[in-house]
């Protein structure tokens, strides 16, 4: 069978500071305290399924079993197997976040089996005076770190910014940080979801209970001479590809559509997708035209080698994902 674009069904996930614009705005399944929704994932329990066509139903796991380097490219396929290596999501935090940190592939390895977790956010919408979190806002060491863990006063030392939509965020593993309230967030990350807390506001939940802390981990994983220099400055362009991440795991381009753009992807050997942060699309090859709206993700499959896309509407926002070889 041919492989042609694909959709998947979202995975909503309940959380403790979670909202209702992923139903409101993004038009996902309405849930009580919607704070993510996974819209391709490769991680244990939570693996993604087919949406649409002929392969609805079948979960990305056994396409890339059947499939391999067609779907996701040669090399992808040679250096991950049947795991899908990356997650995408949106994130609806109508609470902070706590403030949490990652770990790399090493520390990840050794205590989870598992990858590390460097990310990038892209700002789809965003309250007045919402914030985040990410790094420290000055020179700290292990020692200072726990000194002010254990005086309650980390929020002290962390950098927060106010941000506005359309503002992105490289975020690598060992980095502290945090979303805060008010924020609707597009996360593009490797696949994993091993997050360390360090400090969760000394909430309850409806039980009355605190969330697990993991501080020795987290001071374990921060890495402490990281500059502060996630925010990234770009300049959108008009039918454009804008690069906003390159990095190992994954690099991450804003695409404005007016006119439209044609693509050939011949030489990139991997899975190319497209997130839909504003107004709508059309992608079109030989034999399939499909429409991707706000809030839709879809997949190329590698050996989908040359395709159109196309806006619909006045206004066209996609963020666009690979694996750069």
């Amino acid at each position: 069978m041919s492989l042609y674009p694909l959709k998947f069904e979202p995975i909503i996930q309940q959380k403790i500071w979670g909202g209702n614009k992923l139903h409101s705005i993004l038009n996902k399944k309405k849930a009580d305290c919607a704070g993510e929704s996974w819209e391709l994932s490769g991680v244990d329990g939570h693996i993604s399924v087919v949406s649409n066509g002929k392969l609805k139903g079948n979960s990305i796991e056994e396409l890339i079993e059947v499939y391999m380097g067609d779907l996701i490219g040669d090399k992808v396929y040679e250096k991950y197997g049947l795991e899908f290596p990356l997650l995408i999501k949106f994130i609806d935090a109508n609470d902070d976040l706590s403030i949490q940190v990652h770990p790399d592939d090493n520390m990840a390895a050794e205590h989870h089996n598992s990858f590390g977790k460097t990310e990038m956010w892209y700002v789809m919408a965003a309250d007045k005076d919402a914030k985040l979190t990410y790094g420290f806002n000055q020179e700290v060491d292990k020692g200072a770190l726990k000194k002010h863990i254990d005086n309650d006063k980390l929020m002290d030392i962390v950098n927060v910014a106010t941000v506005k939509e359309g503002d992105a965020f490289f975020i690598p593993a060992g980095t502290v940080h945090s979303i805060g309230k008010g924020l609707l967030i597009v996360e593009v990350q490797q696949t994993s979801d091993i997050t360390y807390r360090l400090f969760d506001f000394n909430r309850k939940d409806a039980n009355g209970n605190t969330r697990e802390l993991h501080t020795e981990k987290a001071i374990e994983a921060i890495d402490y001479k990281s500059a502060n220099n996630s925010k990234i400055d770009y300049t959108p362009e008009t039918d454009k590809a804008i690069k906003l991440v390159d990095c190992p795991y994954f690099t991450t381009n804003i695409l404005e559509l007016e006119s439209g753009i044609k693509k050939d992807i011949y030489g990139l050997d991997s899975f190319v997708i497209y997130i839909c942060t504003d107004g709508g699309a059309t992608i079109s090859g030989d034999n399939y035209s499909i429409d991707i709206t706000k809030g839709e993700t879809v997949l190329i499959p590698a050996s989908c080698l040359q395709y159109n896309l196309e806006p619909k509407g006045e206004e066209s926002r996609l963020l666009e994902v690979y694996i750069q070889g």
